[in-house]
Parts: C-alpha cells; sequence; structure tokens
C-alpha cells in the first residue's frame, strides 16, 4: 500500500506526464500544419483582386495612378464626396461555353481603393483618365495649405 506522500507523487508524476505529453502532441500538430502549408500553399479566395495604386504630390497638384490590367474604363467608377475618392470596379474571367480554365493566377473579382483628399487640394478640379490598363487622377492644389492649428483636447 502507498503512503499519502507516495500516492501525491505518484499522482504529480502522473500530472507531469500528461501536461508533457500535451505540449509534444500540441507541437506535433503545429509541425504538421508548417510541413502542409510549405508543402501545398495555401489557395487565395476568388475575388480577391487589389490593384495597386500610387499618389503623388506634385508643386501644382495630386495624382492618383491605379492599375488595372486587362480592365476597361467602363469597368471602373470613380466618386468623390466629402473629401474621399473612392475607385472602384470588378475585374472578370469570361470563358466561353466550349472552355475550361485549367490554371488560374490572375486576380478576379470587385475592388474597391478609398482615397482622403487633403484639404489643399481643389475637388472641382478633378480629371481622370484611363490609358494602358492605367487610371490616373489628377486633382488641382488650391494655392493654399490649411495652416490651422490642431486643438488639443484634454483626456478625462
Amino acid at each position: 500500500m502507498l503512503s499519502d506522500t507516495d500516492a501525491q507523487q505518484k499522482k504529480m508524476n502522473m500530472s507531469n506526464f500528461t501536461i508533457d505529453l500535451e505540449k509534444q502532441l500540441s507541437k506535433l500538430g503545429r509541425d504538421i500544419q508548417q510541413f502542409v502549408e510549405k508543402a501545398i500553399p495555401a489557395q487565395e479566395a476568388v475575388g480577391d483582386f487589389n490593384p495597386h495604386a500610387d499618389v503623388v504630390e506634385g508643386d501644382n497638384n495630386y495624382t492618383v495612378f491605379v492599375d488595372l490590367p486587362g480592365m476597361s474604363k467602363k469597368e471602373v467608377k470613380l466618386t468623390l464626396k466629402n473629401r474621399v475618392l473612392t475607385i472602384s470596379g470588378e475585374r472578370e474571367l469570361f470563358l466561353q461555353d466550349d472552355e475550361e480554365l485549367l490554371r488560374s493566377e490572375r486576380k478576379q473579382g470587385a475592388f474597391s481603393k478609398v482615397f482622403a483628399i487633403p484639404e489643399s487640394a481643389d475637388e472641382s478640379s478633378v480629371k481622370a483618365s484611363f490609358s494602358n490598363g492605367v487610371l490616373k487622377v489628377t486633382l488641382l492644389k488650391t494655392g493654399h495649405e490649411d495652416d490651422s492649428e490642431a486643438t488639443s483636447i484634454p483626456i478625462q
């Protein structure tokens, strides 16, 4: 028969063994997951088209360039409201009835890009052009910066 001390020690050893076994199984699970992710890259979701954009400031204007390869200007919508420029659209893949997609690397789907317009930009001067898959949106500067000081807000 085991003494109380021996029983407690045995119970503690069993508890430590269980915790160690759980840690080892958890590590094994992580190792298997990492192996699978390296061997078989995760599929990207359909509809993850996210065109790249550049915002450039010149002496007299601001210009936004958006890469929209394979799209036409009819597929792109621009809106300007409350000093927010929104560029949206959708790039779709169209197959004929007798065609089957064997490999797909080009992104498809709807997109929306939002840009805050600086106070020094003249919203009424906005112009857009589309050439060779690149959208160019230009806004002239008003000639004066917003020199107002920021108001400090106390935290209560």
